[in-house]
C-alpha cells in the first residue's frame, strides 16, 4: 500500500484499520481455504462416492458393506497417494517452480528488510563493517575508483534498507 498518500492522524487510523481488515481477510482465507474446505471436501467426497456409487453397485457393496469401512480404506489409500503426488509436485513439477517465481516476485521482503534483527542489528552491523573496510582500504590505497564507487553504492542501498525503503524493482500490484 502506498502510505505516502495517507498523512496525519486520520490517515494513520485509516491505515491501521485497513491493515487490521486485511489481516482478518488473510486469516479467514487461510483458515477457510486450507482447513475448513479441506475437511468438508474430504467428507463430501467420501459421502458422495459411498452413497451414490457404492450403494448403487451391488458388487461394490459386498466389498464395502459399511460407510466406515469404505472411509478407512479410502483414507489409507488416498493419503499415501496424495503425499507421493505432493512430493512429485515439489521435486519435479515445473508448476512448483512457477509458483515459487510468483511468490518471490510478489513478496515485498525480497526488496526490503523484514522487521526485526535484520533491520535492527544485522544490516546496520554489516553496513558499519563495510564502511570501515572501505575507509581502511582507501587509506591504504587498495581501492580503484570503480571499486570505491561500487562499495558506496552498496552502502547507499543498505542505508535505504535500514530506513525501511526498497531496493531493486519490486512489482507494484501487477496482474502479470
Amino acid at each position: 500500500m502506498h502510505t505516502e498518500r495517507w498523512r496525519g492522524r486520520e490517515g494513520d487510523n485509516i491505515l491501521r484499520g485497513l491493515n487490521f481488515v486485511g489481516r482478518l481477510w488473510y486469516y479467514f482465507r487461510t483458515g477457510y481455504g486450507t482447513y475448513l474446505t479441506f475437511v468438508l471436501g474430504v467428507v463430501n467426497t467420501l459421502t458422495v462416492i459411498y452413497y451414490l456409487l457404492i450403494k448403487s453397485v451391488p458388487a461394490l457393496l459386498v466389498i464395502f458393506p459399511a460407510f466406515l469401512e469404505f472411509s478407512l480404506v479410502a483414507v489409507l489409500t488416498v493419503v499415501p497417494l496424495a503425499v507421493f503426488t505432493g512430493w512429485l509436485h515439489i521435486k519435479g513439477s515445473p508448476a512448483w517452480y512457477a509458483e515459487q517465481d510468483v511468490i518471490v516476485e510478489a513478496s515485498p521482503y525480497n526488496y526490503k528488510l523484514p522487521p526485526g534483527f535484520y533491520r535492527e542489528a544485522w544490516t546496520p552491523t554489516y553496513l558499519e563493517l563495510l564502511e570501515l573496510t572501505r575507509r581502511l582500504a582507501k587509506r591504504e590505497n587498495l581501492l580503484t575508483v570503480e571499486e570505491e564507487a561500487k562499495i558506496q553504492e552498496l552502502e547507499k542501498k543498505l542505508n535505504i534498507l535500514v530506513e525501511g525503503g526498497y531496493v531493486g524493482n519490486p512489482r507494484r500490484r501487477s496482474m502479470t
